[in-house]
């Protein structure tokens, strides 16, 4: 691939908007561990490797089973995740395909507050922004270490 614009070099004024949201998430009522598993399926859906690397690092540092990660993208075939992480990631995977139907809000609704669906959805509007932007102007794979972006 042909050498591309460094987007964390020069593009740190646009990129302040973007750290900014992931700051108000952290604080956000969202549990850590939902908020990865829904970061890593989104990178999973938009095929992007350096949000894949980067979110399953940060996951298993957090604790997270490999099994748990590995089965990610089948999840709808398997018992180890819960029906809020469930309800989590039909919704993650709505947002991001932009059809977002009242059986997938409804099952959202019944496991998540209004604040935060709120907040989730700017989580997953976040990452899919992120994984355009790694798309665009990509970054190495496997080069990103735990912590890195704070």
């Amino acid at each position: 691939m042909e050498t591309r614009i460094n987007i964390h070099e020069k593009g740190q004024d646009a990129l302040k908007t973007l750290y900014g949201i992931g700051g108000y998430l952290k604080k956000s009522s969202l549990e850590s561990a939902l908020l990865e598993l829904v970061l890593f399926r989104v990178s999973q859906i938009n095929s992007c490797a350096y949000c894949l690397d980067m979110h399953y690092k940060d996951a298993r540092h957090k604790g997270e089973t490999e099994q748990r990660l590995y089965g990610l993208s089948a999840w709808r075939e398997t018992s180890y995740y819960t029906n809020r992480e469930r309800a989590a990631f039909a919704w993650a995977e709505a947002v991001t395909k932009c059809d977002v139907p009242d059986s997938v809000y409804k099952e959202a609704a019944s496991e998540f507050s209004e604040q935060e669906l709120i907040d989730l959805t700017l989580a997953i509007t976040n990452i899919n922004t992120w994984n355009r932007i790694n798309l665009a102007f990509p970054n190495e794979p496997g080069t990103y270490k735990v912590g890195q972006f704070g």
